[in-house]
């Protein structure tokens, strides 16, 4: 089956490409771009960086831009992936979806619509477990966004290890976080994994933070062999 793939960036949607790579043929990624910082679809820490990973791993990127407004953004998504459909005919849809009703929901929506199937791989997923998986298969993850209390300045820019696992399991058990960041409570970013031919360098960065809410900013990065 041709598949195309939504992706942000960020550790789901790239762990969605891998199980997505590993049964059938992804053919295209599908990447929108909100202005608005409290989308509630889209993932945005450095999606202007969707682009280079879309070059690291080798696939075509659909990008379109949105302004963001609740329910009216989802024009756009249906735009990018009737444009999918037609320019690289895909089958079917995949997402990363791992506990969002709101977004599983709406995605289906579109797909129905398209005529299209719609494949969530990470759904109800055990969010330890995922985080495990990650760090087993070497996927190269930073933290780039915190949006809760008790997250503070220094998480952001972190390489996703073993150490950070166990302490985002610790945050949960005492503040009842999701370690994943389900919640909104944090937000990722991919530099390299196994399905990447090159790995992604940043060579200048920003932390915009203020109490318990930032961005670690990636403003320019190049891409180097593996």
């Amino acid at each position: 089956m041709k598949l195309g793939v939504l992706f942000s960036g960020g550790k789901d949607s790239t762990y969605a490409l891998f199980k997505a790579m590993e049964k059938d043929k992804v053919v295209c990624l599908i990447s929108i771009v909100s202005k608005n910082k409290e989308s509630y679809m889209f993932h945005t820490p450095n999606i202007n960086l969707a682009e280079m990973q879309a070059k690291a791993i080798g696939l075509p990127l659909i990008q379109k831009t949105t302004k963001g407004e609740k329910e009216k953004e989802l024009k756009e998504l249906k735009k990018a992936i009737k444009e999918a459909k037609v320019k690289f005919d895909i089958e079917g849809v995949v997402a990363g979806a791992v506990e969002s009703v709101y977004q599983a929901t709406r995605i289906q929506i579109i797909c129905d619509d398209l005529g299209l199937w719609c494949f969530n791989p990470l759904w109800k997923k055990n969010q330890e477990e995922l985080l495990r998986e990650l760090l087993a298969k070497k996927f190269d993850i930073i933290i780039s966004g915190i949006f809760a209390y008790p997250l503070v300045e220094s998480w952001l820019g972190k390489k996703i290890n073993k150490n950070v696992v166990n302490e985002l399991i610790k945050l949960k058990e005492k503040y009842k976080i999701s370690p994943t960041g389900e919640g909104g409570e944090i937000e990722t970013t991919v530099l390299n994994g196994p399905i990447f031919k090159k790995k992604i360098e940043i060579i200048d960065s920003e932390i915009e933070a203020e109490k318990h809410s930032g961005v670690f900013v990636i403003k320019k990065t190049k891409l180097i062999k593996k």
